[in-house]
């Protein structure tokens, strides 16, 4: 009947526009806000911390389906939660919210998109030349500073300065050769990807935390590239006593014994079902977020109290 009445008018050709020019901009809307989200879910690195920002999104498609429905009341409440839940994970995610920010802002849109690779595995050849290359630095009271890659590759602009290019196989050999106060590199750190060295002299940014004084320039680089790199670990040999440390998303590890070192080493390069990173498709992910937000709005409509049939009405 509508649409008959609407044919009757002169003026149904601009209404008709008008009206697929709102669900158009709606369609565009959504479109984004959901590539935005998906664009911090390649960010971040665990399947929890996907799980609260996919809750995130259900909450504010929740609220826009709300003020859709006129429901004034949830959307003012819903929205007041999006809020602080937005404010909550700019706090508690800091260095992925500061990659995401990075990398938009370099215009890297393309890595943005690209789903995470899986996290890598070191062989255990890897991990007992570098376990073996610590110790012996440790017992010696050689500094030492060794950067690993966990995840995706590390941009050569998250670090200071590059430092010399090596490629070479890693060996506990030559990593205690490159930190030997008489070569020219070891004041730097060893940047390594799998199996190779990548570089060594590399100069890692300072951490900006207020730190012990008991921890120098070593310890605050590590802490530094772990907090703009998540998908980094960071291995820091004391000159001073000998200790081991592991910094991870800026947070230090120590001291740490070879062994535990190992025990480390081999959890962070193992694939496991708590740490592997998933992150969905684009399709899949908007079937979610559409299916959490009808869920949501059918669970607050069918809790709300309903009149009794049998009650007298006023």
């Amino acid at each position: 009947m509508a649409l008959a009445q609407l044919l009757l008018t002169q003026a149904w050709p601009q209404v008709l526009v008008a009206r697929l020019g709102q669900h158009l901009g709606a369609a565009i809307d959504f479109a984004l806000v959901l590539g935005l989200l998906y664009a911090f879910t390649v960010v971040v690195s665990e399947r929890r911390t996907v799980w609260m920002v996919q809750g995130l999104a259900v909450c504010v498609l929740a609220s826009a389906l709300s003020r859709a429905f006129d429901l004034l009341l949830l959307h003012l409440v819903l929205d007041k939660v999006a809020i602080v839940a937005a404010v909550s994970f700019a706090i508690a995610l800091q260095s992925e919210t500061r990659q995401f920010l990075e990398q938009l802002g370099r215009g890297d849109l393309r890595s943005l998109f690209q789903s995470a690779s899986p996290r890598r595995e070191q062989s255990n050849s890897t991990i007992d030349e570098i376990v073996e290359a610590v110790r012996k630095l440790s017992q010696n009271r050689t500094g030492a500073l060794l950067l690993l890659e966990t995840d995706r590759p590390i941009d050569e602009r998250d670090l200071s300065v590059l430092g010399v290019k090596l490629n070479a196989e890693v060996s506990s050999e030559l990593l205690q050769t490159i930190f030997q106060t008489s070569t020219p590199l070891h004041d730097g750190a060893v940047w390594i990807r799998d199996s190779r060295v990548l570089s060594a002299g590399s100069i890692l940014p300072l951490s900006e935390r207020t730190a012990s004084r008991q921890l120098g320039t070593r310890h605050r680089a590590a802490m530094g590239i772990t907090e703009r790199v998540p998908q980094s670990l960071c291995i820091v040999v004391s000159e001073e006593t000998g200790s081991i440390s592991i910094a991870e998303r800026g947070c230090l590890d120590r001291p740490l014994t070879s062994a535990k070192l190992r025990e480390i080493l081999d959890t962070r390069f193992t694939v496991n079902a708590e740490s592997e990173v998933k992150t969905p498709g684009l399709r899949k992910l908007g079937k979610k977020l559409a299916f959490g937000g009808l869920s949501t709005l059918s669970g607050l409509w069918r809790s709300s109290p309903r009149p009794d049939k049998n009650e007298p009405r006023p």
